[in-house]
């Protein structure tokens, strides 16, 4: 593979993806492979700055030109998210069902069957009145999800699924579970507080939880997330095994389980920082998310592995920054 797009290259994720392909490709990538990423922002400095790397700034509704190109390899992490979704339903349909559809149809002009990556999340699953929702979803429990993201991730889903049923792309969709810790200032995802109750008392910032300590969520470590969407998308497709989604890695911790990490590594005036004051609309959000999360077919046949601990996480992120 030579010619290589990410969408939402200039985010959190994606700039790490980036960074990592750039370090270490894949053996399957030519050596002399070129990375574009696109996203309505300017992407950080290092890599605008990085030979292999072109930057295609914009609104992905803008981009048809770029994403006929001719691609040989496509990893599609743009999307609005959960809160956003919530209080603007135009704005969640434009960034991801039209964008996500302008994408593959651009790729399909191009005619080179790319090899597609498209990043779902846990929250296509959730509680409906016809089905009891299982203590842990897995790769083969059916979504249901109760959040316009989740709706727009299920969507896409299954266009992927079909494009490459067609033979238009080679699409492999996974899900990604909440990653945390991310670092800067909280976005507009009903799951930022994940990052938050974390990330501001270790700078000395005082923070609201806006769920209860018994909320229990499947995360992963920004490490763990990367490594799964290459993982995902570097497996040959006779391996891969199928066309629909599968769960990445995840690691199954309670709020309060991740105070008591927070606690161990900074200490109890830290956490002490972290008070509780019940929001409820994203504690209605969150409710509808599941509370566990297994992963067979990356772990069994593509051989990822979840974080070890919530500790690590931490360790992780405090390492990193």
């Amino acid at each position: 593979m030579k010619k290589i797009l990410i969408t939402g290259g200039g985010g959190f994720v994606g700039s790490r993806l980036a960074r990592r392909l750039l370090k270490s490709p894949p053996d399957f990538f030519n050596p002399e492979f070129q990375l574009t990423l696109a996203d309505q922002f300017p992407i950080p400095q290092d890599l605008s700055a990085h030979p292999k790397v072109t930057a295609a700034v914009g609104s992905m509704l803008t981009q048809s030109q770029l994403f006929s190109s001719g691609f040989d390899g496509v990893f599609h992490l743009a999307s609005a998210v959960s809160g956003e979704c919530e209080l603007d339903f135009d704005l969640g349909l434009r960034s991801n069902i039209d964008s996500t559809r302008l994408l593959l149809d651009g790729l399909r002009k191009a005619g080179n069957v790319p090899r597609v990556f498209f990043s779902s999340s846990i929250a296509v699953f959730g509680p409906d009145p016809a089905l009891q929702t299982p203590s842990v979803v897995t790769d083969n429990t059916l979504p249901a999800p109760q959040t316009s993201y989740g709706t727009h991730k299920m969507m896409c889903e299954y266009l992927i699924a079909d494009y490459t049923r067609k033979g238009f792309i080679d699409g492999r969709s996974a899900r990604l579970m909440t990653v945390t810790v991310r670092p800067g200032k909280p976005n507009g995802a009903a799951s930022s507080f994940f990052s938050g109750i974390i990330r501001e008392p270790l700078a000395g910032i005082p923070t609201i939880c806006p769920v209860d300590a018994s909320v229990a969520h499947p995360v992963s470590s920004p490490h763990s997330a990367v490594e799964g969407i290459i993982g995902v998308f570097s497996a040959n497709r006779s391996i891969f095994k199928r066309r629909l989604a599968v769960n990445l890695p995840a690691l199954n911790v309670t709020v309060a389980e991740m105070l008591d990490a927070l606690e161990k590594i900074a200490g109890p005036k830290v956490r002490a920082l972290v008070t509780f004051q019940r929001d409820e609309r994203i504690a209605g959000i969150v409710a509808n998310w599941p509370q566990k999360a297994s992963s067979d077919t990356a772990t069994s046949i593509l051989g990822l592995q979840s974080d070890k601990s919530f500790e690590a996480i931490i360790k992780q992120y405090i390492s990193e920054l």
